[in-house]
């Protein structure tokens, strides 16, 4: 009778399984091929006869983490699915799904604010942009959400509000704090809000020297205010031409 030769199929050259994996050949006999068993050597758990088995699975290559983050696959086993890690560049991590990282808006330079606004960010997660918050430095109850305020300084004064010859001072140039300027007159008199009323030291045109009327004519002012001019009224006496 025939001889029952043994024939260990783990000995081919190269091996049958791949170079990560233990070939084991549990019947050497002739009549017992293609039984050879291949295991992974990251999980010797995974195990495939008459051929190498499926060992690595690399979940980083399907880039699962956000952008900026990076991802580390520890364990490339088929049997370790969900096990890879993903770092923010702030070192914040999350493992089998991307990470929240922390970005805060108000460290952007320049700055989305204003020079003269205060920016803070009340979210830093990634999830959460365009929240950030710009108030005035000069006013804190004027706010606005994602991007500066429009005007925080509104000098009044600019507009030239006051009539002429009247100085305006705007002690306030908050944008909350509107008509508080004020109008004062050579001689001190002044009003908040409006241009002043201001009064002439001497407001009766009919004292002045020469008198603007004839000497043979009566001069009346009816309004001595200095915002009254011109409005004195000559009239002839009885008797003249």
């Amino acid at each position: 009778a025939a001889a029952t030769c043994e024939i260990d199929e783990c000995a081919a050259m190269p091996s049958p399984c791949g170079a990560d994996q233990t070939c084991t050949d549990p019947d050497k006999a002739s009549d017992k091929l293609h039984d050879f068993e291949c295991a992974c050597n990251s999980d010797m758990s995974i195990k495939k006869v008459d051929g190498p088995a499926t060992c690595d699975k690399d979940e980083c290559a399907s880039n699962p983490c956000g952008m900026g983050q990076t991802c580390d696959d520890p364990v490339q086993s088929v049997s370790s699915i969900g096990d890879f890690t993903c770092t923010c560049a702030n070192g914040v991590k999350a493992t089998g799904s991307a990470a929240t990282c922390e970005t805060d808006e108000c460290a952007a330079m320049p700055s989305p604010c204003g020079a003269d606004q205060t920016c803070q960010d009340p979210n830093k997660a990634a999830d959460k942009l365009h929240d950030f918050e710009c108030t005035c430095n000069n006013d804190m109850s004027i706010k606005k959400v994602d991007g500066p305020v429009t005007a925080c300084i509104v000098d009044e004064c600019s507009s030239t509000p006051c009539g002429m010859g009247q100085t305006c001072v705007d002690g306030d140039t908050k944008a909350s704090s509107l008509n508080d300027y004020t109008c004062e007159c050579a001689n001190g008199v002044m009003a908040i809000g409006k241009p002043a009323t201001c009064e002439m030291g001497t407001t009766d045109e009919c004292t002045s020297n020469p008198p603007p009327c004839g000497t043979d004519q009566d001069c009346t002012d009816p309004n001595t205010t200095g915002a009254s001019l011109n409005d004195f009224v000559c009239t002839c006496r009885t008797g003249s031409g």
